[in-house]
Formats: structure tokens, C-alpha cells, sequence
């Protein structure tokens, strides 16, 4: 069971998790609140958190076929980038050295230092092309790539046939080094995506210029067919050789994993970006179409509830539900599926901006004309999910979440229809959906009839929960606050709340009204639905206090910076 501690002078927590109580939990709660009136004035004196459960990790899961010519083609680019930088550094590092060997009366050792200091900027400047957010088409970054490693053989191919020949003239044991090549094929072999076959043809082409040099100076230059010894006709070429196939079945195992990694990033027609959140029943993605490329979120199941049809039954209620609802301050869902492993999955619109839950945190209680003008447009959406014969039953700050749409600000969206119930099922709840007996909701706004079993939930319980919400919204806390989650529960199911100006002098008289009707036990004397409840949070004499263009004004100031605020830039993409 989650834990409610009180936390004097802190900050607090009210983002709470859904909690399932079993029976016998749900019992001691209906005792209780059967028992004479206790004391809680103590407990709700002092604010409360309590920590939510470290967030499982989680291997993507395999989508079908997979567009890699697009992940390639990023790959590529960065690779290029960074093996151009690391062979120009190494020229740089060698040229010293190279100028201490030069004989300054030869003019082709004057080409060869030359062309040796006159790769470092044009590395330098093949590097800067690749930083450029420009676009380079497939076929040229493939052209870069061959000029960056084959610019360098060439050169070491030169000056390794020029250096046998000046050996054997001047009667000096003839040399022939293989590390340069190596350097070449596996730095190519380690940074530049590829499949099998090409990075083959590549790292063969690379590996098989030294060792024609070789034979070829053996059959056809006198002087260093003399001087040549076995371990030159036999080692060196032995050398490359294995190195070029090791290089290459390096790749192919590279090629692979890659290969792999983006099929586990990618399910159907959505490619997963990052983890963005986690909740009771899934982990959050940030993703995008693959054709499309319109940012989106993708929920998963968790891995450690994958198997538990309640789980798996109740993602799929939430997915069908919120599909059925049209209303701009509901989440819009796009799409729904199951992998090729089964796993399931939804995506809905990326929203950019915080829940109520974070809000509170940063920014604390909302001015009352503020708090009106997001209620009002929360009523409005569980006024079309009610219509329906949906409930809720999880209303909390955490799924509620404040966003930008089209140039308007402070919109509210309502989220996470995971507990969703038609008001027709009611009193036939699928076993596979709530334990007998269970309790389901979040402890710091639960209705006292989900805690009692007394009714049936309908779309009253909803307007106490978001009677709790209000109430947190306005105070900066819930109506009830304890150490523990059975003592908030029943305080819910029994206890009157503290009225609103205890914590915030300045809430209206007419808004705390209304809060409190919200938040009346017996259902009957709440208001009946949320279109009555948006029509007395009209009547308030706040609610003409906020506008659009004062919520423009107030992101603008306090969210300009927030990157959870902002669209998804094109390098998120």
C-alpha cells in the first residue's frame, strides 16, 4: 500500500498514485467511519508527500518493419563527423614528426608533407560541413565518407612505395608498416554504419591497396624485389588480411544491434524518442510518426503488468473510452495497437506544459479568477464523457494538465481515462477489472462513496473529486491530510473539511461555497452535474478575472524557458 506521511514545512506532495485496497482494508475503512467522529484536526495541521514507487525499468518493445533510411542517414552524419575529427586529429599530431623527416632538396617529399598539413583543413573543413543542419543527401555523405578514408590510403600508398625505393637505394633494410591501414579499417569499421556487404567492399578495397603495392614493387621494381624477405610477402599481407575480416564482422554485429535497437524504438508507425513519465498501468513515451513526423506520446504497458489481464483489460477500457470522447479539453487520442510481441499500446497528442500536480509544486495556489476559468473548462469535459455514461472516478491534479493549443494558453486537458466506468456497468463490474470489495482511486481525492461501498459511483463522485481538486488548487492542499492513506479515506467518508479561508484568507465567500457543495458527503446534495457546477463557477464573482490574453502574458514570463513548455524542437525530432 502507498504511504501518507506528514511532512511539517515541506513542500507537498499531491500528484497521488491509483491505489487498489483489498477488502479487508476496505472493511477497517467502513468501521471506522461507522465510529463516533475522530480528532483530525492534528493531522490535516501539517502537510503531507509521500513517495511514489521507483519507476521500473523498461526494454522497448519491437514494432514492424522498421524505416531505417532515416536513422541511417542521422547515423551516418554524426559518425562521419566524429571519425573525421579523430583522423584529422591524428594528422595534426603526426605532422611534426613527418617535418623532422623531410628532405627539404627532394621536391616529392615537399608533396608528400604538403598534402599530409593540407588534409588537416580540409578535414577541419569536411567537419564543419557535417555540424551545418543543412541537409546532405544519402549520396553525398556515401561520397564524403569514401574521399575521408580513401584520401589517406591514397597518401599512405604513396609514401609507403616512395619509402621502400629510398630504402633499397640507400642499402637500408627495407620497411613496410601496416599500422596506417589498420588505423584506416577500423576506424571506418567502427564508426560508419553499414551493412555487411558494403563495409566488405569498403575495408577490402582498404586492405587490398597495401598488399598490391607490396607484390606488385616485388614483381616489378628490381631494388626492392632484392631486398625483400619473407615476413614482407608473407606477414604483412597475413596482417591485413585477418584484420580486414575481423573489421568486417565487427560491423555486421554493429549493423545488427542497430538494427535491432531501432526495431525496439519503433512500434507500428511510431518511433519511441525518450520516457517522459510513468503512471499505474504504463510507461509515457515522447515518439513521432514515421511518415508523418508529428510529435506524439506513446503509453505502453509496464513490463511488470504485462501479464495481468486486469491491467491489460483496464488499459484497453481507457483507450476505448477516451476514443469516444470529441472535447477540445480532452486528450485526443490518434492511434491504438498491440506489437508483434503483444505488447500494448496507444498514442495520443503531445501536449507541451505541466499537470496540476507539477504546477502546484512550482508555482503554488492558483488566484481564485484562475482556478475558475481551469475548472470551468475541466466541467466542461467530464460534462461530454458524463453524457456518454462515462465516469471518471480518478479526477486528481495529476491528471489534469495545463497546456498551449494554437496560440491559446492555459487549456485544460483531462487525462488518463484508466478507471473509467459506463455508468450501465455500474453495478456488474468485470471481476477482471477490480478485486471484490476493492477500493480503487487516489486516497487524496477519493469520493466517500468509492471508499464506502454505500452507492454506486456516478458522475457526482466525479464532481467530488474535482471538488478536491479545487480545494487544492486554491489552499495549495487537499481536504484531508494524514500520515497514513486509511486515515484519509476516512476522513472522506466521514470527516467535514476544513473550510477554504483556514488556508487562503482570500478565496471568495461564494467560491468556497461552491467548493464545499462539491464536496458534500451525501451525493444528493452535491451539484448534480458538472454543467450546474460550471454554471455556479460562472456566477462567481472571480470568474471574469482571467482572460487568454493575461494566461499569453503569464506563460510568456514564467514558461518561456520551460522545454516541457515548448514544442518539440526539430533536433528533439
Amino acid at each position: 500500500m502507498s504511504r501518507l506521511h506528514a511532512h511539517s514545512g515541506g513542500p507537498l506532495s499531491i500528484d497521488t498514485p491509483t491505489v487498489d485496497f483489498s477488502q479487508e482494508e476496505q472493511d477497517s475503512v467502513r468501521r471506522a467511519a461507522a465510529e463516533e467522529p475522530a480528532d483530525h484536526e492534528s493531522a490535516s495541521a501539517s502537510d503531507s508527500a509521500y513517495p511514489v514507487g521507483a519507476t521500473c525499468p523498461i526494454a522497448l518493445i519491437e514494432g514492424p518493419t522498421p524505416q531505417l533510411h532515416g536513422e541511417l542517414e542521422c547515423v551516418l552524419r554524426k559518425r562521419l563527423r566524429l571519425a573525421t575529427l579523430l583522423l584529422t586529429l591524428g594528422f595534426a599530431a603526426f605532422l611534426p614528426w613527418h617535418l623532422t623527416l623531410v628532405d627539404w632538396s627532394l621536391p616529392v617529399e615537399i608533396i608528400f608533407v604538403g598534402t599530409h598539413a593540407a588534409l588537416i583543413p580540409l578535414f577541419l573543413f569536411l567537419a564543419a560541413c557535417l555540424v551545418r543542419k543543412c541537409h546532405i543527401p544519402m549520396t553525398k555523405l556515401r561520397a564524403m565518407e569514401l574521399f575521408i578514408f580513401f584520401a589517406p590510403s591514397t597518401l599512405f600508398l604513396a609514401m609507403q612505395w616512395y619509402g621502400m625505393a629510398k630504402s633499397c637505394s640507400e642499402a637500408r633494410p627495407l620497411e613496410f608498416h601496416v599500422g596506417y591501414w589498420l588505423v584506416l579499417m577500423y576506424t571506418y569499421a567502427l564508426f560508419v554504419p553499414n551493412d555487411m556487404k558494403r563495409a566488405a567492399l569498403v575495408i577490402g578495397a582498404l586492405a587490398a591497396g597495401p598488399i598490391l603495392s607490396l607484390y606488385g614493387s616485388w614483381l616489378f621494381h628490381p631494388l626492392i624485389c632484392r631486398a625483400m624477405e619473407a615476413q614482407h610477402l608473407i606477414n604483412a599481407p597475413l596482417i591485413l588480411a585477418v584484420s580486414a575480416v575481423t573489421a568486417v564482422m565487427g560491423v555486421d554485429s554493429l549493423d545488427s544491434l542497430r538494427r535491432e535497437a531501432f526495431r525496439a524504438k519503433q512500434l507500428g508507425q511510431y518511433r519511441l524518442k525518450r520516457q517522459i513519465g510513468s503512471g499505474g498501468m504504463g510507461e509515457v513515451y515522447l515518439a513521432e510518426h514515421v511518415l508523418m513526423k508529428r510529435p506524439c506520446v506513446v503509453k505502453v504497458i509496464r513490463p511488470d503488468r504485462a501479464g495481468d489481464q486486469r491491467t491489460i483489460a483496464r488499459f484497453e477500457r481507457e483507450v476505448q473510452a477516451t476514443a469516444r470522447l470529441t472535447h477540445w479539453n480532452t486528450i485526443e487520442v490518434f492511434d491504438y495497437g498491440v506489437s508483434e510481441n503483444g505488447t500494448f499500446y496507444y498514442v495520443m497528442e503531445y501536449l507541451p506544459g505541466l499537470d496540476l500536480a507539477e504546477w502546484l509544486k512550482r508555482f503554488g495556489p492558483f488566484p481564485p479568477g484562475r482556478a475558475i476559468y481551469l475548472l470551468r473548462q475541466a466541467c466542461d469535459a467530464l460534462r461530454e464523457a458524463h453524457c456518454r455514461g462515462l465516469i471518471h472516478r480518478d479526477i486528481k491534479p495529476g491528471n489534469i494538465y495545463l497546456t498551449e493549443r494554437g496560440g491559446v494558453y492555459d487549456v485544460v486537458k483531462l487525462l488518463d481515462f484508466g478507471l473509467v466506468k459506463p455508468l450501465d456497468e455500474t453495478h456488474d463490474e468485470s471481476p477482471e477489472l477490480t478485486q471484490d470489495g476493492g477500493i480503487t482511486g487516489s486516497p487524496l481525492f477519493i469520493s466517500p462513496e468509492q471508499v464506502t461501498g454505500s452507492s454506486e459511483p456516478d458522475a457526482r463522485s466525479d464532481i467530488y473529486s474535482l471538488g478536491a481538486v479545487a480545494y487544492c488548487m486554491l489552499t495549495g492542499r487537499p481536504p484531508f491530510v494524514a500520515d497514513k492513506p486509511m486515515q484519509v479515506l476516512i476522513a472522506h467518508a466521514k470527516d467535514a473539511p476544513p473550510p477554504l479561508r483556514k488556508w487562503a484568507p482570500g478565496v471568495p465567500k461564494d467560491l468556497e461555497r461552491v467548493v464545499l457543495r462539491c464536496l458534500a458527503k451525501d451525493p444528493a446534495d452535491r451539484f448534480q452535474s458538472a454543467g450546474e457546477l460550471e454554471q455556479a463557477l460562472a456566477a462567481c464573482e472571480a470568474a471574469g478575472e482571467w482572460s487568454r490574453d493575461r494566461a499569453k502574458t503569464w506563460w510568456r514570463e514564467h514558461l518561456a524557458d520551460d522545454a516541457r513548455c515548448r514544442p518539440v524542437d526539430e533536433d528533439e525530432r
